[in-house]
């Protein structure tokens, strides 16, 4: 009689199949939802705009306005489930079903989630929740108070208020206006950039900061590279476009810089900027936000590690040191294959795209990276995607969003350790 092992789903196929019924799921409660336009909202559009939305991406092929108040709450509740992420809820759902996770089901989820050490696991839930809600109801107060200020009624006010504090908090970009936070209030602005540096640093970067605040030298090395990297980011970016776009005043160069990283977020409009502004946004969506957040991108650990591992060896050092700490070859060879997976993704797409529509390259590479990225920002070609381009830049969501955590694992899990040692020899390089 022939017997079967049982075979545990680890974290990476949790993650891929709640993802992925959340997406469907939303699909067809955004198809069947009333839409304010005469015309029925086809299923690709509702499973890319649902995408779109678990994947706090902001690319839309349909406006967010022409969605009744029952599918704009939907679009709300999808970014806010995305930016959570169903992997932590799953695995707390098994906690509570199974009991507590064996070792290796911890290892896994602490490896996947970015964790600092195994026991951040613990409770995982219970403090992403706290402190987003928490963020997510100051923002809204304030943001709220800027509509209000700006001529909204209370109603009004509170409801936009809502919407774009969970969509920045989230690192969404989904706006419930048509020209986003063009010519919103200042308040609205600084408010909306808050919340998506906070949502952008990750949770065990904010968790590590709340609780060591007081003894700044207990903080671990990946918070130091996360706050100094988004900083210099920050402000790198926003001194390029300050400079470039004379029009432009320093809050919106500010803001462009900020909602760069993965948030989407407009308040200029895009198709007016200069090329060297776009290209300057393109590398910061590329870099994206940081390890355990609600954006996506490289994340800025990567580029930070990556970056200066670079300028060692130039240099001439072997061995890599960052405040007082090594760090190990097998970290610098992840970082260059996630750079390096990136970057061939984003040539993949780009090539599949070019090959069907009659779009400009720079046009096409924006596009994509905005949607590898998780950021929304975009130059007008979303709307003019059939079937098969929106099947694509789907694609290139749901592999942001999922891709760095799926990289990890296989990585993670896939670690041999070679006994047999070969000699050495040269290679030409340069």
């Amino acid at each position: 009689m022939t017997s079967f092992r049982h075979k545990k789903l680890n974290p990476w196929h949790y993650l891929l199949l709640s993802f992925a019924f959340l997406i469907i799921a939303g699909a067809f409660v955004l198809s069947f939802s009333e839409m304010r336009t005469l015309a029925p909202l086809s299923f690709i559009d509702a499973l890319f705009t649902a995408t779109s939305a678990v994947c706090v991406t902001g690319l839309i092929v349909v406006k967010t306005t022409d969605f009744s108040l029952l599918g704009q709450i939907v679009l709300l509740i999808l970014m806010q489930l995305g930016a959570i992420g169903i992997m932590t809820i799953t695995t707390s759902l098994i906690q509570l079903i199974r009991g507590n996770l064996d070792l290796e089901q911890r290892l896994s989820f602490s490896q996947l989630q970015d964790s600092i050490n195994l026991k951040s696991s613990d409770g995982v839930l219970q403090f992403i929740l706290r402190i987003t809600f928490v963020t997510e109801i100051i923002g809204a107060s304030l943001i709220s108070l800027g509509f209000y200020l700006q001529g909204f009624s209370p109603k009004q006010a509170i409801y936009h208020g809502v919407f774009q504090s969970v969509s920045a908090f989230c690192n969404a970009g989904f706006s419930s206006f048509d020209n986003s936070l063009i010519g919103t209030h200042w308040l609205v602005k600084y408010t909306v950039m808050a919340l998506i540096i906070i949502g952008g640093l990750g949770y065990f970067v904010i968790y590590e900061v709340y609780h060591n605040r007081r003894f700044r030298n207990r903080f671990s090395l990946n918070t130091k590279i996360v706050v100094y990297t988004s900083l210099f980011l920050v402000f790198m970016g926003a001194f390029f476009i300050f400079l470039v776009e004379t029009n432009t005043s320093i809050t919106d160069s500010l803001f462009q810089s900020v909602t760069a990283r993965t948030a989407g977020f407009n308040s200029v409009n895009m198709g007016g900027m200069h090329m060297v502004s776009l290209l300057v946004i393109t590398l910061l969506m590329f870099v994206g936000a940081s390890p355990g957040s609600t954006g996506g991108g490289i994340k800025t650990t990567t580029f930070f590690i990556v970056n200066y591992s670079i300028f060692k060896v130039l240099r001439g050092e072997t061995s890599i040191n960052i405040f007082n700490r090594h760090i190990t070859h097998k970290i610098i060879l992840r970082a260059l294959a996630l750079v390096v997976v990136y970057f061939m993704a984003i040539i993949l797409a780009s090539v599949l795209l070019l090959l069907k529509y009659p779009f400009g390259f720079f046009d096409t590479f924006f596009e994509v990276i905005s949607a590898l990225g998780t950021v929304g920002l975009s130059l007008g070609i979303t709307a003019q995607l059939g079937m098969y381009g929106k099947i694509i830049i789907i694609l290139c969501m749901f592999l942001g969003r999922i891709g760095p955590a799926t990289l990890a694992m296989i990585t993670l899990r896939k670690q041999k350790e070679i006994k047999i040692k070969y000699p050495e020899d040269r290679v030409v390089l340069g």
